[in-house]
């Protein structure tokens, strides 16, 4: 398997120049689908702390990088959505999430707020001994006690050392709650639910929501939905509109 893409065929998502280069990193099989931005991209073309993948290595065999609470040494690992990247040699912190036009960002946020991450739930089984295992978006499976939590659900977990993956919030997918908007022609719009259409067949669910900036009502499917909070957005979406 080829460990380069060309620039050319690269998502458009990642907003990279398409002709500077014949080829760019390769996403590597991991918690994201291959449309997820690479580490290497993401250091070198959208934050610039480097110049090169030589550089770009540098820093990660330093344990610099730190994702979801894990240094990060490999410069093909995807991120997605919601990830959060910390770099505390320099006291920067970002959260990755979708503009409008279906683009990532990096939106800098506090340290405190890099402490923890919000997760969709993708699923949820029942393993050895009756508990309940939440099968999370990115790939993560996280062990609960509680029947309340149930797909399309939200989850805040912890990132710090001593508490990591404990969960700390939870979001229901319900009307009234607010969502973030992550593909489509709505990408990056944040709206309070209004109405879950279900409807009959392999047609996806549609999902009304009122948008929390204009009170303009729009339409789109489940699964573009992410909630990000109940009454008001628990994350800071400065930034989105770049």
């Amino acid at each position: 398997m080829s460990n380069h893409l060309k620039r050319l065929n690269s998502p458009s998502g990642w907003r990279i120049p398409k002709k500077t280069n014949t080829f760019v990193k390769k996403t590597a099989p991991g918690p994201h689908n291959s449309h997820a931005m690479p580490v290497a991209v993401w250091l070198r073309d959208h934050v610039g702390l480097a110049n090169n993948v030589k550089e770009v290595k540098k820093i990660l065999t330093d344990r610099s990088l730190i994702v979801n609470g894990s240094p990060c040494t490999d410069s093909k690992m995807g991120i997605g959505v919601f990830d959060i990247i910390s770099i505390p040699k320099i006291g920067k912190y970002y959260r990755i999430l979708r503009n409008k036009k279906g683009d990532y960002v990096s939106v800098e946020i506090t340290e405190d707020a890099a402490k923890s991450r919000l997760c969709k739930i993708s699923d949820k089984t029942i393993v050895k001994g009756g508990r309940i295992q939440l099968n999370l978006r990115y790939g993560a499976n996280v062990i609960v006690d509680s029947q309340e939590y149930n797909p399309k659900d939200s989850v805040v977990l912890s990132l710090e050392p001593e508490t990591r993956f404990k969960v700390i919030d939870h979001f229901p997918f319900a009307v009234g709650s607010v969502a973030m908007i992550i593909g489509g022609k709505h990408s990056g719009k944040v709206g309070k639910i209004s109405e879950i259409c279900v409807v009959p067949g392999s047609i996806p669910n549609r999902i009304y929501l009122t948008e929390e900036k204009t009170g303009v009502e729009f339409d789109t499917i489940e699964d573009y939905v992410f909630i990000v909070g109940k009454d008001e957005s628990a994350v800071s979406v400065w930034g989105i509109e770049e």
